[in-house]
């Protein structure tokens, strides 16, 4: 029983595998973080689409 436990202290394959987790944990939240940060110019642009296509529409003399 003690050597199984010692084996199991030395290995380290479950420590490449928290990295990688702890790797990809980071990279998500840094995703989530640009997609918030990026939102209110996204929202910008969809606003001024939104008022270009108004504008042609009523200029045509299409009705909403």
């Amino acid at each position: 029983m003690a050597a199984y436990l010692l084996n199991f202290w030395h290995e380290e394959e479950g420590q490449d595998l928290i990295e990688y987790s702890l790797l990809i944990t980071f990279i998500a939240i840094a995703c989530a973080a640009m997609l918030g940060a990026g939102r209110p110019a996204v929202s910008g642009i969809w606003q001024t689409s939104n008022n270009q296509l108004a504008q042609a529409n009523s200029t045509l003399g299409g009705s909403s």
